[in-house]
């Protein structure tokens, strides 16, 4: 009996095993210690009528990346991992090639491989599935050029999970999810999106963004992937909003998070100013329910906007640590006490000032306020103020004490550093944020105040709350409308791409990184926000957030041990040189295209800034009296995003993290997936820590090393085994804030599984 196939196109054609070994072979073609035999053989097929092509090539992929990690015995019985991490790249051969035959009939044409990106632009454009303005900002012939600069080969970069995220998140797909556009066409759209200011050179820039993404020498943000050169270009990854205390302010914030998680964005909220329970509403003693109920209404929001049911939403919720509802705040994602009182889809974050610090050393107490009361009888909002040289926050906060009007609660400092550690130790948070260490290190303190970062924790910028001028009715044209009049504040926009160092030598940074925060800065010109305030922070201080994906692929690549003190040398010289070329990319953008409205009176613009930092070398000298002269086109610049997703696709490790295991299978839906860490071979075996064997006192050390030269934060992590004692865990947060950290992101438990953000995946 004659066997039949199931072609992709609907026909049937007779078995034809020559086409399955021809195929095998080419994917294995040139790769090292990948035989084609050995997958057909291990493949074990079995043919029967009706099998779909499809099929086939599905046990291929699925033989070819289980052989990434095999169990061997010998002949004693003992078992052995066997890892050829080569077998990815096969694999990803194999899915690239039936990404390929898709697209090829669903584009309707004839060759294998890349169809014509210039009819695709047409043909995605009448689908609305790419905004015209793309056709409208670049002719016929641009479209051509920049379709024969694209350079298929270059999906021979990916490995398997690189390309099978990309496609299964991230290509525009057809309204029932048809393969329309291929791995290079995503990176081209995004190119010639972000090149749109560039004028008369945007086929030039949009060339050289290309090159940048499609080497995979860095990654953009997870919302910019997804949505640059789409009809709705929401390109930024987080906001950070301010709640004030009245209800006008709560549900403000909560449409405008709603409006927020429904384009793929997340938030980080600051609830400081907000009343504590018992606390008094216009003259009317303990009537308040204080700060959990609105809480609880945020995660609802979460819940309810879910993102086109892709993922639910996602929010940092932040309080200080001496407001009054600080015990039950952090008891939000515990699995124990008052369940109508909790907030699982919420990430809580503590804000703390030296002073609690230096009172949990000396096992001193602590007082915890109302703001609303302090604010009533000492006539200043308490948090509205931080410790630099003058130490503002702490004479208030001394003072509060001192009146005995002002109610408070007074417990041990280590009582409440206890409870943020139990929570930790169960849920991974609270996040800690670092607040005057954070604000003296603000360059825009003249124009504001930072209360809070944004879901992970690396974005620290000035924020305020916006406030209702007046509200009235007016019935002009034959129709009455309601209007409102608003006082808009700071509501923060992260702006991220980040630099891969795997692929990044240091002598390269010169030339890619002016790339980047010219494409960051483009971002801002053309981003498409779903909240007006986040437009006219955009728009004032052109915020920007470069960071860095595979450091620790970088330090394993070059023989640099994780505990050591050529670790930190290395750390301390990489990230100044990224400083460096950041802040000098964005003057020179400030010269061609001017400088961001709050530049006069900023520490870039005093010079303050390279003060703080050390910067008195000749070199350094230089770009401080250039910065001065010519300004700077963006008033924050660096800030080191999780990239969870997008260094996956980039094919090395994420953010500043060690790797979590060098090589472990994962399980997902029922499938089983091997994966090793990046370019694991023989001679970086041993440089590759896995980050629950090491000692967490190196990661503090390097994350203070980096946040010398990095003006905003890092979402930086800790890692711990349920062995480490509670002291260990104390000694973590002092050394943190000893040494200069800002902001601390997971306590990432071994025992646990955490959560991930998405949408600052950059």
């Amino acid at each position: 009996m004659d066997i039949k196939i199931k072609k992709r196109n609907g026909k049937y054609e007779k078995l034809q095993v020559n086409k399955t070994k021809k195929m095998v072979s080419l994917a294995c073609d040139g790769i090292e210690g990948c035989d084609p035999i050995e997958l057909e053989l291990d493949s074990r097929i079995q043919f029967r009528d009706g099998m779909s092509t499809k099929e086939i090539q599905k046990i291929l992929i699925q033989t070819a990346i289980e052989k990434v990690i095999q169990t061997e015995r010998d002949e004693y019985g003992n078992s052995s991992k066997k890892t050829n991490i080569h077998w990815q790249y096969v694999a990803a051969r194999l899915l690239a090639f039936d990404l390929y035959k898709e697209a090829k009939i669903n584009r309707n044409y004839n060759h294998f491989g890349y169809g014509d990106f210039s009819s695709l632009v047409k043909k995605l454009v009448d689908m609305k599935l790419y905004g015209k303005y793309l056709i409208d900002n670049y002719s016929d012939e641009d479209i051509e050029e920049l379709s024969a600069y694209i350079v298929s080969d270059r999906d021979e970069l990916f490995n398997y999970e690189g390309l099978k995220l990309l496609n299964d998140r991230y290509l525009i797909k057809g309204y029932q999810g048809e393969i329309l556009e291929l791995p290079q066409e995503r990176f081209m759209c995004i190119a010639m999106h972000l090149a749109i200011p560039e004028g008369d050179k945007r086929v030039f820039y949009a060339k050289k963004f290309y090159d940048l993404m499609s080497q995979l020498k860095m990654t953009v943000a997870t919302p910019t992937l997804g949505n640059a050169g789409t009809p709705f270009y929401q390109l930024s990854s987080c906001f950070i909003s301010t709640v004030g205390d009245n209800l006008w302010s709560i549900y403000d914030v909560n449409q405008k998070f709603s409006q927020v998680s429904k384009h793929g964005g997340a938030l980080g909220i600051y609830l400081g100013k907000i009343r504590a329970l018992n606390s008094e509403i216009r003259g009317h003693k303990n009537a308040s329910g204080g700060v959990i109920p609105w809480v609880r209404l945020y995660n609802d929001t979460a819940v309810a906007v879910d993102q086109l049911g892709k993922r639910k939403g996602g929010a940092a919720v932040t309080l200080d640590v001496w407001h009054k509802d600080i015990y039950d705040f952090l008891d939000i994602r515990t699995n124990n006490g008052d369940d109508r009182r909790k907030a699982h889809d919420v990430f809580p974050s503590v804000s703390i000032p030296d002073l609690f610090m230096e009172r949990l050393e000396k096992r001193e107490n602590w007082s915890l306020f109302d703001p609303y009361m302090i604010n009533k009888i000492m006539g200043y909002k308490i948090e509205d103020y931080f410790d630099d040289n003058n130490r503002e926050f702490t004479k208030r906060y001394l003072e509060c004490e001192a009146n005995e009007e002002i109610p408070r609660e007074t417990v041990p400092a280590l009582d409440i550093m206890k409870k943020i550690m139990k929570s930790a130790v169960e849920t991974g948070t609270p996040f800690i944020f670092f607040r005057d260490t954070v604000n003296r290190a603000n360059p825009n303190k003249h124009a504001g105040m930072i209360y809070a970062s944004n879901l992970c924790h690396e974005i620290a910028q000035n924020m305020s709350e916006s406030e209702l001028i007046s509200e009235e009715v007016t019935d002009e044209n034959g129709f009455t409308e309601v209007v409102q009049r608003i006082k808009a504040g700071d509501m923060v926009t992260c702006n991220l791409n980040s630099i891969n160092l795997s692929k990044v030598d240091k002598e390269e940074l010169a030339k890619s990184i002016p790339l980047q925060i010219r494409m960051l800065d483009n971002v801002i010109s053309l981003n498409k926000l779903p909240v007006m305030e986040s437009r006219v922070t955009s728009d004032k201080y052109r915020a920007i957030g470069l960071g860095t994906s595979g450091y620790h692929h970088y330090l394993a690549n070059n023989k640099i041990k994780w505990e050591s003190d050529e670790h930190i040398k290395i750390a301390d010289e990489l990230f100044e040189e990224i400083a460096y070329q950041a802040i000098k990319a964005s003057m020179e953008l400030s010269r061609e295209k001017g400088k961001y409205p709050e530049f006069e009176g900023s520490e870039w613009q005093t010079g303050k800034y390279f003060e703080r930092r050390g910067y008195t070398s000749e070199r350094w000298q230089k770009l401080k009296d250039d910065v001065q002269k010519y300004g700077m086109r963006n008033g924050y610049i660096t800030a080191v995003a999780p990239t969870g997703s997008t260094s996956n696709i980039a094919n090395t490790t994420a953010g500043i993290d060690p790797v979590f295991k060098k090589f472990f299978i994962e399980e997902k839906k029922g499938s089983f997936t091997p994966k090793t860490a990046p370019d694991l071979n023989e001679e970086n075996f041993w440089y590759y820590n896995e980050a629950h064997t090491i000692d967490q006192q190196w990661c503090i050390k390097a994350c203070a090393a980096r946040q010398r030269h990095i003006d905003q934060s890092q979402a930086f992590n800790l890692y711990i085994t349920p062995e480490v004692k509670a002291r260990d865990i104390l000694n973590m947060y002092v050394q943190s804030w000893k040494q200069g950290l800002k902001t601390i992101y997971y306590i990432r438990n071994k025992s646990i599984e955490m959560d991930e953000c998405s949408s600052c995946s950059s």
